[in-house]
């Protein structure tokens, strides 16, 4: 199994949503179950088979967690100092465009419109274990580009 990177917020952020599916969202759905069970015949039951399918889901979900969960690497700092690890937070710059600040985080965190960008994406794979000062060039689906690292924290 592969490892994946969280940083302590997101693995308690998803631990708490484990609990979530666990508890509050199972009962939900067992409760909607038998609900539509004593609706009448299952056969053509709409409500039985929604609710189905969302157990199958949430099911799904809790196992896809637990994998996550069990198989993480909770990132404590930011690597070796002065150059780009998981957990770092960049500030780089684009040509003429304005600066840009992320966070690098692994996959299950990413969200780049909140600035936490993916160990794993052209960008974040490009920036790791560069420095302040370099200028690197990025290979991504919409095609390549250059970015400088102006800071690294």
């Amino acid at each position: 199994m592969t490892t994946s990177f969280l940083t302590r917020e997101g693995f308690q952020k998803l631990q708490e949503e484990l609990e979530f599916l666990r508890g509050t969202k199972r009962a939900e759905i067992a409760k909607r179950l038998h609900e539509a069970m004593e609706g009448g015949e299952l056969i053509e039951n709409a409500e039985y088979e929604a609710a189905k399918n969302e157990q199958a889901f949430v099911e799904g979900r809790i196992k896809e967690l637990e994998i996550l969960l069990a198989t993480a690497r909770v990132i404590t700092d930011s690597g070796k100092a002065g150059s780009i690890q998981v957990g770092a937070k960049v500030t780089i710059q684009e040509g003429k465009n304005s600066p840009e600040v992320y966070t690098i985080v692994g996959a299950a965190e990413a969200n780049p419109r909140a600035g936490r960008i993916s160990n794993e994406s052209p960008l974040g794979r490009s920036l790791l274990n560069r420095v302040e000062g370099d200028v690197i060039h990025v290979d991504a689906p919409a095609g390549g580009f250059d970015v400088k690292v102006i800071k690294i924290e």
